[in-house]
């Protein structure tokens, strides 16, 4: 339903059924009919499906600026921007937040993210027209939301997936697979298939998981193990819990408060600049970074565990291998801002990145950082 919503219900992150809402962003089903109850004020259905996306998702906004590159077209340098923008912050705040050129470059990111609207509208009305004067067209299998990458697999069109499950499940999808000696397309096809054997927000121990894939094959911990790299199924490091990978699904009431509570904590943080270490407690090698705004460490946080695409190969790779318990994010040395005269915020990082690279030589052996490689602040 995400994928084949309207600008207007992806905006609004909710589609209306004749019976019910649905959330686009969770699956929530919220029945029509029936008055709801919510911190003691009671809501009709179509008022809590908004009281709902508000508790649990913050907002549309948040959930769509946090998807995948692949599926945004942003880079994070603009979902910063856009961040800003959507908190009602000005050129000049944005740009001193930021970091980055002068007010008029930030008008100038405004210019390019306005250019990008219009010319996604065009390519919009330019595809339904081409879906209406070509019914022939091949209709695609979307992505599911949880892919943790995205990429040649994902081209498969509609006609391709009926027929690979009818190759691989003979006998029907509830029924064992004929082989898992598949194609990485096809294997794509039949782990979406076997996902739909387990219920959403339900938890599994190992042993409950495995008895249901065995219903598939006997393989099962394979099949298992590419569940999870797939992005279907989700599970806590010691392997004690499993569940279906959509969104929120497998959080508790407990970790929804204390993902508030940071929420609410990272909004309040006064915007700092600094320099701070990723440290993996394993091996004790550690990445230095610089940033002109120190909350960007939550970001990184998520964009490792969440997204798995850190620009540093060595750091995501042994982030994967260790899992997320194993690394901490730990502030080294906040900068001293002058109230007064001249200062170069993006010069004096720069200059307090290398006082920390030379104290910690974070090299090789002893940390991710490369030698001799030029980057950009915050990168």
């Amino acid at each position: 339903m995400f994928w084949n919503a309207s600008p207007e219900e992806l905006k609004n992150g909710y589609a209306e059924e004749e019976d019910y809402y649905i959330c686009l962003l969770c699956g929530k089903k919220i029945e029509k009919g029936i008055v709801y109850s919510g911190d003691g004020i009671l809501y009709e259905a179509g008022r809590y499906i908004r009281v709902h996306i508000e508790k649990v998702h913050e907002s549309v906004f948040e959930h769509l600026i946090h998807l995948d590159k692949r599926l945004t077209g942003l880079t994070d340098h603009q979902k910063s921007l856009l961040q800003l923008f959507y908190q009602g912050k000005s050129d000049g705040e944005v740009q001193k937040e930021m970091g980055i050129g002068s007010a008029s470059t930030i008008r100038n990111h405004r210019f390019v993210l306005k250019e990008k609207e219009r010319q996604a509208k065009v390519f919009l009305a330019l595809m339904e027209l081409l879906k209406d004067k070509n019914k022939r067209s091949p209709g695609y299998l979307p992505p599911h939301k949880t892919a943790r990458m995205i990429d040649d697999r994902y081209n498969i069109t509609q006609e391709e997936s009926e027929q690979i499950i009818k190759k691989y499940f003979p006998e029907g999808t509830d029924s064992p697979l004929k082989t898992l000696d598949m194609k990485e397309k096809s294997k794509l096809v039949v782990l979406r298939e076997i996902a739909k054997r387990f219920e959403a927000k339900k938890f599994y121990n190992e042993k409950e998981v495995n008895e249901i894939l065995k219903t598939a094959c006997d393989d099962f911990a394979t099949l298992r193990r590419y569940l999870i790299e797939y992005g279907f199924l989700e599970r806590k490091p010691d392997g004690s819990q499993y569940w279906l990978k959509e969104d929120s699904h497998g959080m508790g009431e407990d970790d929804m408060d204390r993902k508030k509570e940071l929420k609410q904590q990272y909004k309040e943080m006064k915007t700092e600049g600094g320099v701070y270490q990723i440290r993996n407690t394993k091996n004790q090698k550690v990445l230095v970074v610089a940033t002109p705004n120190l909350k960007t460490m939550n970001g990184r946080q998520v964009g490792l565990r969440k997204w798995g695409g850190h620009k540093n190969r060595q750091l995501q790779e042994e982030y994967n291998q260790f899992g997320a318990e194993a690394f901490v994010f730990e502030v080294l040395e906040v900068l001293k801002e002058k109230e007064e005269g001249y200062f170069d915020k993006h010069e004096e990082l720069k200059k307090l990145e290398a006082k920390w690279l030379e104290k910690l030589q974070p090299f090789g052996e002893r940390g991710y950082n490369q030698l001799n490689k030029g980057k950009e602040i915050g990168k």
